[in-house]
């Protein structure tokens, strides 16, 4: 099964703000990635738009043509957003404003507001829900009980991990996506994924449905240029 390559562009608009203006070009860069063979684009909008704008956000959904995913805290800003663009999928995640990376997924102890009827709303819209959990079968059980379309598996620690005890932590993460998987739920996977760790992941759980990149993959850009660095990765993905 191949697995599908989103693409989050935060990291371009990070570049673009730095300076002011429109250079880099957000709106032609999505065009080009999708050309390049991405299968989707992510966007997470923070509050206080270090990186994507409210603006940019309903400039890419005019677009973008493969899924848009759009990512984030579901709090009443998100989820006005959510009920205009109507996304592809749309990905809860339990960042605090302040946080500079989604650092973690979401843990039991989080879910002290009324999730379920979130979910269920979104749903309604036609999106897709994926939920930014920690790898266990615990949120597991929670997704099927709040009737989540997808999960994305924080790959934070199997990424620290990796080249070291990657053998060891993978054992977590294929055993929770089995679980999903025979249960119904699709699962992706994101964070600090690369050109190092990513084809032992796959290779781990071949029938992950998506991953979404874009520290790294902007990153790498630099050195093997962008559309290059695009076929890297879905090489990987095969």
């Amino acid at each position: 099964m191949k697995t599908r390559l989103s693409v989050n562009v935060n990291k371009i608009a990070t570049l673009r703000n730095a300076r002011g203006g429109n250079n880099p070009n957000i709106i032609e860069l999505v065009k080009k990635i999708e050309s390049y063979g991405a299968d989707g684009i992510t966007v997470h909008p923070r509050t206080d738009e270090r990186h994507i704008t409210l603006q940019d956000v309903y400039d890419i959904s005019k677009v973008v043509k493969t899924d848009y995913n759009i990512e984030g805290y579901p709090d009443v800003r998100f989820l006005n957003i959510i009920n205009d663009i109507k996304p592809e999928q749309v990905t809860l995640v339990p960042d605090a404003p302040d946080v500079i990376t989604s650092n973690r997924g979401w843990k039991e102890s989080d879910l002290n507001m009324d999730i379920k009827s979130i979910i269920l709303s979104i749903k309604r819209l036609g999106s897709k829900v994926s939920l930014f959990i920690e790898p266990s079968i615990s949120m597991i059980n929670f997704a099927l009980d709040y009737d989540v379309d997808r999960i994305e598996l924080y790959t934070g620690d199997y990424a620290r991990l990796y080249g070291d005890n990657e053998n060891k932590i993978i054992d977590k993460y294929i055993s929770v996506s089995e679980y999903a998987q025979k249960n119904g739920i699709e699962v992706n996977a994101g964070h600090d994924l690369d050109l190092e760790n990513l084809l032992f992941f796959k290779r781990s759980i071949p029938n992950l449905y998506e991953v979404s990149i874009g520290h790294a993959l902007i990153c790498d850009s630099l050195i093997y240029g962008l559309e290059k660095t695009i076929k890297r990765y879905l090489e990987q993905l095969k």
